[in-house]
C-alpha cells in the first residue's frame, strides 16, 4: 500500500531533470470510431448491437473529459503520475523495443511525460474521445524540452478502436479502460491492433477504489430517503483481471494489484480532485460530505480516500513463447516424484 499526501493529489510526487530536446512533427487527427463490429447506416452514424448493456454515458463520459483536460492544465497529478511510473516500469523488465506504440485514453500526458526513452519508442500515437484533452497533450508537448518521439494524436473511442489490424508493437492505457461499456471486447481490439510478439500494458481502477466514498454515500442515502441507490461506478475485481486477459486471447498474463490512499482536506477537495481527473460519476452532495468526513478524518484533519489500482500485462501470440507441452507427453509420473522427493521432509 502507498500513502500520498497531498492537496487532491496535486502536488509532484516524482520529479525528473528534463532531457534534451530535438525537434518533433505533430499530427492532431480528428476520427470516426471504428469497430470489428456494427455499420454505418445511411446517416454517417455508428449501428450498434441494441442487445449490448449500456452501463456508462459515453457522451457524459467524454464531457467529463472535456472538464478534466482544462482543470489538469498545466499541472502534475502525484496519483496519476505514480500510476503511470508503475506502469511503464514495466517496459524496462522487458529486452525487446516497441518501434510504434499507441497510448489510449486516461492519463495520457503522463504517460508521454514520464516515457523517458523506455521500450526504445520511435512513434506514439495519442488517442481519447475528447478532443480538449487531445489538445491539451498537444500543447504539453510542444511547451516541453523532450520531443525526441514522433507523436501523432487522433480523437477516438476505446469502444471502436481506429487503427489497423497488426499495426503497432506496444499498447498503453493507464486509467482509462475501466469507464467502456465492453471491457473484454475493448481488449481484444487491442490484441488484434497488436502485430505479433506485441506488448499490451493497462492500469484501471479496481473493485475497492473509493471504498470509504461508498460508504458514505450509503449511509446518506439510507438516512435521507430509506433506501439506497447506486453513485459510484461499478469497476472490476481483482480475480476477473485474469479471466479478462484470457478472454481476449492474450498469451503470458499477468495480474497485479495496489493500493493507493491518498489524504484530502475534506470530502469536497477529494471529489475536485476526481474531476479533475475525470472520474467523476455523481456529484457528492453536502450530506454526504459531512458523512464522510465525520466516518473517515484522521488525527490530523485530513480525510483518506483508498485507490485500488489492477495492473494486467500481456503478449500477442508469437513463436518464440514458451508453449505448454502436449496432454500425455510427460515422461515422469507424479508417483515417481512422489517416491524420489515424497519421503524427505
Amino acid at each position: 500500500m502507498r500513502r500520498i499526501n497531498s492537496l487532491y493529489g496535486r502536488i509532484g510526487l516524482l520529479r525528473r531533470a528534463p532531457e534534451k530536446s530535438t525537434k518533433q512533427s505533430h499530427t492532431l487527427l480528428a476520427s470516426l470510431s471504428f469497430s470489428t463490429e456494427g455499420s454505418y447506416g445511411g446517416d454517417g452514424e455508428l449501428q450498434q448491437n441494441s442487445s449490448k448493456v449500456k452501463i456508462f454515458d459515453r457522451d457524459l463520459k467524454r464531457i467529463h473529459r472535456d472538464r478534466a483536460a482544462w482543470l489538469s492544465r498545466q499541472k502534475n497529478d502525484s496519483f496519476v503520475d505514480a500510476v503511470a511510473e508503475n506502469l511503464l516500469d514495466r517496459l524496462e523488465d522487458c529486452k525487446k523495443s516497441f518501434p510504434t506504440a499507441f497510448c489510449l485514453g486516461g492519463s495520457l500526458g503522463a504517460v508521454k511525460r514520464l516515457l523517458r526513452g523506455r521500450g526504445g519508442i520511435e512513434k506514439l500515437i495519442m488517442m481519447d474521445t475528447s478532443y480538449d484533452m487531445i489538445k491539451s497533450c498537444r500543447d504539453a508537448q510542444e511547451d516541453s524540452l523532450d520531443n525526441s518521439i514522433e507523436t501523432s494524436y487522433l480523437v477516438g473511442d476505446e469502444e471502436f478502436l481506429p487503427i489497423k489490424e497488426s499495426s503497432v508493437d506496444l499498447i498503453i492505457s493507464s486509467l482509462g479502460l475501466h469507464w467502456t461499456n465492453d471491457l473484454p471486447g475493448s481488449m481484444i481490439q487491442c490484441k488484434l491492433a497488436l502485430k505479433p510478439d506485441g506488448l499490451f500494458l493497462a492500469a484501471i481502477l479496481g473493485g475497492e477504489t473509493l471504498k470509504e466514498l461508498r460508504i458514505a454515500c450509503t449511509l446518506a442515502h439510507m438516512e435521507r430517503e430509506g433506501g439506497i441507490s447506486p453513485r459510484l461506478s461499478p469497476l472490476a475485481q481483482v480475480r476477473d483481471a485474469g479471466n479478462l486477459l484470457t478472454r481476449a486471447g492474450f498469451s503470458l498474463p499477468g495480474v497485479d494489484v495496489d493500493e493507493y490512499v491518498v489524504k484530502y482536506k475534506s470530502a469536497m477537495d477529494l471529489i475536485e480532485h476526481l474531476r479533475a481527473m475525470g472520474e467523476t460519476n455523481a456529484l457528492l452532495e453536502r450530506n454526504k460530505a459531512a458523512i464522510y468526513d465525520s466516518m473517515f478524518a484522521t488525527e490530523d484533519g485530513t480525510i483518506p480516500a483508498t485507490f485500488q489500482v489492477i495492473y494486467m500485462t500481456g503478449w500477442r501470440e508469437h513463436s518464440s513463447h514458451p508453449q505448454a507441452k502436449r496432454r500425455g507427453s510427460a515422461t515422469v509420473s507424479f508417483t515417481d516424484l512422489q517416491k524420489q522427493f515424497g519421503g524427505q521432509s
